[in-house]
Protein backbone atom coordinates (compact mmCIF):
# COMPACT_ATOMS: atom_id res chain seq x y z
CA UNK A 1 0.00 0.00 0.00
CA UNK A 2 1.57 3.67 -1.29
CA UNK A 3 -2.00 5.23 -1.34
CA UNK A 4 -4.80 5.40 0.83
CA UNK A 5 -4.45 3.95 4.48
CA UNK A 6 -1.01 4.47 6.95
CA UNK A 7 2.62 3.25 6.95
CA UNK A 8 4.15 0.28 8.33
CA UNK A 9 7.74 2.76 8.48
CA UNK A 10 7.92 5.35 11.05
CA UNK A 11 6.91 8.77 9.33
CA UNK A 12 10.57 10.09 10.17
CA UNK A 13 12.02 7.25 8.10
CA UNK A 14 10.33 7.90 5.05
CA UNK A 15 8.91 11.80 4.86
CA UNK A 16 8.52 12.00 1.30
CA UNK A 17 6.02 9.66 1.35
CA UNK A 18 3.76 10.44 3.94
CA UNK A 19 2.64 13.00 6.38
CA UNK A 20 3.89 13.80 9.90
CA UNK A 21 0.77 11.04 11.32
CA UNK A 22 2.51 8.62 8.58
CA UNK A 23 -0.68 8.57 6.16
CA UNK A 24 0.01 7.78 2.66
CA UNK A 25 -1.49 10.50 -0.18
CA UNK A 26 -5.49 9.92 -0.29
CA UNK A 27 -5.33 9.64 -3.79
CA UNK A 28 -3.27 7.39 -6.71
CA UNK A 29 -3.28 10.75 -9.06
CA UNK A 30 -2.04 12.97 -6.20
CA UNK A 31 0.77 10.22 -5.68
CA UNK A 32 1.94 9.61 -9.32
CA UNK A 33 2.02 13.90 -9.68
CA UNK A 34 4.52 13.57 -6.46
CA UNK A 35 6.62 10.90 -7.74
CA UNK A 36 6.75 12.11 -11.11
CA UNK A 37 8.13 15.99 -9.70
CA UNK A 38 10.12 14.28 -7.20
CA UNK A 39 8.24 15.29 -4.25
CA UNK A 40 8.46 11.27 -3.34
CA UNK A 41 12.04 10.22 -3.13
CA UNK A 42 11.81 6.60 -4.74
CA UNK A 43 14.40 5.45 -1.47
CA UNK A 44 11.53 6.14 0.70
CA UNK A 45 9.56 3.75 -0.99
CA UNK A 46 11.76 1.23 -1.51
CA UNK A 47 12.00 1.13 2.54
CA UNK A 48 8.31 1.35 2.65
CA UNK A 49 7.76 -1.88 0.43
CA UNK A 50 10.95 -3.72 2.24
CA UNK A 51 8.41 -2.93 5.81
CA UNK A 52 5.59 -3.88 4.78
CA UNK A 53 6.82 -7.26 3.38
CA UNK A 54 8.51 -7.81 6.46
CA UNK A 55 5.92 -7.31 8.67
CA UNK A 56 3.50 -10.14 6.36
CA UNK A 57 6.19 -12.54 6.82
CA UNK A 58 6.31 -11.60 10.70
CA UNK A 59 2.82 -12.72 10.51
CA UNK A 60 3.85 -16.27 9.01
CA UNK A 61 2.32 -15.17 5.53
CA UNK A 62 4.84 -15.67 2.52
CA UNK A 63 3.78 -13.26 -0.25
CA UNK A 64 2.54 -15.22 -3.35
CA UNK A 65 3.15 -11.87 -5.27
CA UNK A 66 3.61 -8.22 -5.61
CA UNK A 67 0.64 -5.70 -5.83
CA UNK A 68 -0.22 -2.32 -4.63
CA UNK A 69 -3.34 -0.51 -3.86
CA UNK A 70 -4.47 1.74 -6.40
CA UNK A 71 -2.26 0.10 -8.61
CA UNK A 72 0.51 2.66 -7.92
CA UNK A 73 3.33 0.29 -9.24
CA UNK A 74 1.81 0.76 -12.92
CA UNK A 75 3.89 4.60 -12.44
CA UNK A 76 7.10 3.67 -13.99
CA UNK A 77 9.61 4.86 -11.54
CA UNK A 78 7.41 3.06 -8.87
CA UNK A 79 7.31 -0.09 -11.14
CA UNK A 80 11.07 -0.40 -10.61
CA UNK A 81 11.28 -0.14 -6.86
CA UNK A 82 8.55 -2.61 -6.48
CA UNK A 83 10.64 -4.67 -8.87
CA UNK A 84 13.87 -4.45 -7.62
CA UNK A 85 12.23 -4.95 -4.08
CA UNK A 86 10.43 -8.49 -5.55
CA UNK A 87 13.41 -9.87 -7.02
CA UNK A 88 15.64 -9.06 -3.60
CA UNK A 89 13.09 -10.56 -1.39
CA UNK A 90 12.63 -13.95 -3.82
CA UNK A 91 9.22 -13.09 -5.09
CA UNK A 92 9.13 -14.14 -8.24
CA UNK A 93 5.27 -12.67 -9.38
CA UNK A 94 3.75 -9.42 -9.93
CA UNK A 95 -0.14 -8.19 -10.50
CA UNK A 96 -0.13 -6.89 -14.44
CA UNK A 97 -3.11 -4.33 -14.41
CA UNK A 98 -3.31 -3.63 -18.17
CA UNK A 99 -6.36 -4.35 -19.20
CA UNK A 100 -8.20 -5.28 -22.64
CA UNK A 101 -10.85 -2.40 -22.73
CA UNK A 102 -12.59 -3.88 -25.90
CA UNK A 103 -13.66 -6.64 -22.95
CA UNK A 104 -14.36 -4.54 -20.75
CA UNK A 105 -16.86 -2.20 -22.06
CA UNK A 106 -20.07 -2.31 -20.75
CA UNK A 107 -21.33 0.04 -23.81
CA UNK A 108 -22.42 2.49 -21.15
CA UNK A 109 -20.50 5.99 -20.48
CA UNK A 110 -16.69 6.16 -19.69
CA UNK A 111 -16.14 6.08 -16.06
CA UNK A 112 -12.87 7.24 -14.22
CA UNK A 113 -12.07 3.52 -13.83
CA UNK A 114 -12.05 3.12 -17.72
CA UNK A 115 -9.80 6.54 -17.86
CA UNK A 116 -7.63 5.03 -15.79
CA UNK A 117 -7.80 1.80 -17.29
CA UNK A 118 -6.35 3.51 -20.47
CA UNK A 119 -3.94 5.45 -18.93
CA UNK A 120 -2.07 2.27 -17.14
CA UNK A 121 -2.60 0.25 -20.90
CA UNK A 122 -0.34 3.02 -22.39
CA UNK A 123 2.52 2.17 -20.29
CA UNK A 124 1.76 -1.68 -20.84
CA UNK A 125 5.07 -1.94 -22.92
CA UNK A 126 7.33 -0.25 -20.45
CA UNK A 127 5.87 -2.66 -17.44
CA UNK A 128 6.53 -5.74 -19.80
CA UNK A 129 10.12 -4.98 -20.44
CA UNK A 130 10.33 -3.70 -16.42
CA UNK A 131 9.03 -7.33 -15.57
CA UNK A 132 10.95 -9.16 -17.68
CA UNK A 133 14.66 -7.64 -16.82
CA UNK A 134 13.73 -8.53 -13.03
CA UNK A 135 12.71 -12.08 -13.82
CA UNK A 136 8.87 -11.18 -12.64
CA UNK A 137 5.75 -13.52 -13.97
CA UNK A 138 2.44 -12.23 -14.68
CA UNK A 139 -1.06 -13.51 -15.81
CA UNK A 140 -1.24 -12.97 -19.35
CA UNK A 141 -4.00 -10.55 -19.51
CA UNK A 142 -5.91 -8.47 -16.79
CA UNK A 143 -9.95 -7.48 -16.46
CA UNK A 144 -11.66 -5.79 -13.84
CA UNK A 145 -10.37 -1.90 -13.27
CA UNK A 146 -12.39 -0.62 -15.59
CA UNK A 147 -15.25 -2.46 -14.28
CA UNK A 148 -14.64 -2.00 -10.63
CA UNK A 149 -17.92 -1.90 -7.99
CA UNK A 150 -19.98 -3.30 -11.54
CA UNK A 151 -18.92 -7.05 -11.32
CA UNK A 152 -22.50 -8.50 -10.66
CA UNK A 153 -23.49 -11.91 -12.24
CA UNK A 154 -23.98 -10.70 -15.66
CA UNK A 155 -20.79 -8.40 -16.15
CA UNK A 156 -19.16 -11.88 -14.81
CA UNK A 157 -20.39 -14.52 -17.15
CA UNK A 158 -19.81 -11.76 -20.49
CA UNK A 159 -16.25 -11.58 -19.23
CA UNK A 160 -16.08 -15.24 -18.91
CA UNK A 161 -17.21 -16.06 -21.85
CA UNK A 162 -14.72 -13.23 -23.69
CA UNK A 163 -11.65 -14.81 -22.05
CA UNK A 164 -8.82 -15.20 -24.27
CA UNK A 165 -5.98 -17.77 -24.15
CA UNK A 166 -4.00 -18.09 -21.72
CA UNK A 167 -4.10 -16.73 -18.07
CA UNK A 168 -6.22 -13.95 -16.91
CA UNK A 169 -6.66 -11.85 -13.42
CA UNK A 170 -10.31 -10.89 -13.13
CA UNK A 171 -10.04 -8.22 -10.22
CA UNK A 172 -13.19 -8.35 -7.75
CA UNK A 173 -13.88 -6.48 -4.79
CA UNK A 174 -16.28 -8.95 -2.77
CA UNK A 175 -17.65 -7.79 0.52
CA UNK A 176 -20.28 -7.19 2.81
CA UNK A 177 -21.58 -3.62 3.65
CA UNK A 178 -21.28 -3.50 7.21
CA UNK A 179 -20.46 -1.09 9.59
CA UNK A 180 -17.29 -1.88 9.75
CA UNK A 181 -16.54 -1.33 5.90
CA UNK A 182 -18.68 1.75 5.97
CA UNK A 183 -16.13 3.13 8.58
CA UNK A 184 -13.21 2.65 6.46
CA UNK A 185 -14.70 5.33 4.41
CA UNK A 186 -13.78 3.11 1.03
CA UNK A 187 -15.77 4.29 -2.31
CA UNK A 188 -16.56 0.58 -2.73
CA UNK A 189 -19.96 0.14 -0.86
CA UNK A 190 -22.90 -1.73 -1.98
CA UNK A 191 -21.08 -2.80 -4.59
CA UNK A 192 -18.81 -5.02 -3.13
CA UNK A 193 -22.12 -7.18 -2.56
CA UNK A 194 -22.78 -7.00 -5.99
CA UNK A 195 -19.28 -8.36 -6.72
CA UNK A 196 -20.00 -11.37 -4.20
CA UNK A 197 -23.15 -11.96 -5.72
CA UNK A 198 -21.21 -12.66 -9.18
CA UNK A 199 -18.63 -14.73 -7.78
CA UNK A 200 -21.36 -16.82 -5.78
CA UNK A 201 -23.36 -16.84 -8.67
CA UNK A 202 -24.57 -20.76 -9.80
CA UNK A 203 -24.81 -19.49 -13.94
CA UNK A 204 -21.42 -17.64 -13.12
CA UNK A 205 -19.79 -21.29 -12.03
CA UNK A 206 -21.86 -22.90 -14.87
CA UNK A 207 -20.09 -20.41 -17.48
CA UNK A 208 -16.81 -21.46 -16.20
CA UNK A 209 -17.30 -24.72 -17.18
CA UNK A 210 -18.65 -24.10 -20.21
CA UNK A 211 -16.15 -22.31 -21.22
CA UNK A 212 -13.19 -25.11 -19.81
CA UNK A 213 -11.99 -22.47 -17.80
CA UNK A 214 -9.35 -23.69 -15.06
CA UNK A 215 -9.00 -21.28 -11.31
CA UNK A 216 -5.73 -20.80 -10.22
CA UNK A 217 -3.75 -18.49 -7.97
CA UNK A 218 -0.38 -16.66 -8.45
CA UNK A 219 1.33 -19.52 -6.91
CA UNK A 220 0.36 -22.02 -9.76
CA UNK A 221 1.34 -19.27 -11.91
CA UNK A 222 4.30 -20.54 -14.05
Amino acid sequence: MLVGGKSVSPPSEIPSLVREDGLFPKSPWSFAAKVSCGKIRTGDIEREVLAQIAKIRASGIEPSHLDTHKHAHAHPAVLEVIARVAQSCGIRRIRRPVERLHASWNGGGLSRQFAAAAIVRIMARHFDSTARRYGLRAPDHFLGLAMTGQLGPQALRRMIEMLPEGTTEIMVHPGFCDQDLANTGSRLQRQRELELDGLLDADVKHTLKKEDVQLIGYRELD
